[in-house]
């Protein structure tokens, strides 16, 4: 496989590049990644990549700005150097958030960044869990779209949690929280919702039972973590146990990391879609994504079904 293709990394989740490179049993790319005095990225790759099937990973996190660019540059550094195919691979897919105008003149960035990733000559992307699954409309090269819903539901029906209830923060994850529940054979509540600004919520309504039974809170990302307490002090109001929060993406801006090692949740469960601090709290249980990343990325290569790799192929 290596005479045919190289995977290399971004600034933002090096790590992950050496799990997933490990996984298949291949090196990762040389890749010079430098910046300016100026702040302008530069890129040098540092090996033929002339007629060869290149993956660029790269998470669109913190400083989300930065990485975009390099991204980009990464990209048009590849189709000057011939590569066969520029495939990008997006763990977390950064600006997924604004999909549609909320409000009169309001941006969808997202749209823009898929116009962008395009224009720069990306030939496919590949991502995880997307914060709306239209978003692949957004483009009109192949998109694949990864779901770590198995992964979660694996970790959990491990734990053999007594008196489980798959929660919904808002409406719009309902039908995520109800694929969990369904593999965890658990039911359903969910929590209603209003937001007087960015990054705050006031829990209205639970809609569901939670007296007595452990929560487990589905979300596809944690920013800052204000919303997710809101919705742990909502659930412990109605004499819940102490919950479970399990995420994607641990986005964790604002100090997050600190705000969710609370007495009041047993344990959160996120992925390393984007690197996270290795200082963080024994209360954090980090799921790799390496593994589905490389068979994906074997798929892509040899041919066949990216829904083999899921028990649901919808998200």
């Amino acid at each position: 496989m290596q005479h045919r293709m190289r995977i290399f990394s971004g600034s933002s989740n090096p790590g992950l590049v050496d799990r997933i490179c490990d996984s298949l049993g291949v090196t990762p790319g040389r890749v010079k990644l430098t910046k300016f005095k100026s702040g302008e990225s530069y890129v040098h790759y540092e090996e033929s990549i002339r007629n060869l099937d290149v993956f660029i990973v790269q998470s669109l996190s913190h400083p989300i700005n930065e990485h975009f660019v390099e991204l980009l540059v990464m990209i048009d550094a590849a189709k000057r150097a011939s590569a066969r195919t520029v495939n990008v691979v997006i763990p977390y897919y950064g600006y997924a958030r604004q999909e549609r105008k909320a409000a009169p003149r309001e941006p969808i960035s997202a749209k823009m960044v898929a116009d962008v990733l395009t224009t720069a000559g990306a030939s496919r992307v590949v991502t995880i869990e997307l914060h709306a699954a239209a978003i692949q409309g957004f483009f009109n090269i192949p998109v694949d779209h990864l779901t770590t819903l198995d992964l979660i539901a694996d970790y959990l029906r491990s734990k053999n949690i007594k008196d489980p209830v798959v929660v919904s923060p808002d409406a719009g994850r309902a039908k995520l929280a109800e694929k969990l529940a369904n593999r965890l054979d658990s039911p359903v509540a969910i929590m209603l919702k209003k937001r007087p600004s960015h990054n705050q919520a006031m829990i209205t309504h639970v809609i569901g039972e939670v007296e007595g039974r452990t929560p487990i809170i589905m979300e596809d990302l944690i920013d800052t973590g204000s919303t997710i307490l809101k919705v742990v002090e909502g659930l412990k109001e109605r004499n819940a146990k102490d919950p479970i929060v399990c995420a994607t993406h641990a986005v964790f801006s604002d100090g997050a990391l600190q705000r969710l090692d609370h007495p009041g949740i047993s344990e959160v469960v996120i992925t390393d879609s984007i690197a996270l601090p290795e200082d963080h709290s024994a209360r954090f249980t980090v799921l790799p994504v390496a593994p589905m990343l490389a068979r994906a990325i074997h798929i892509i290569l040899e041919g066949g079904s990216l829904a083999t790799l899921f028990s649901d192929s919808g998200i």
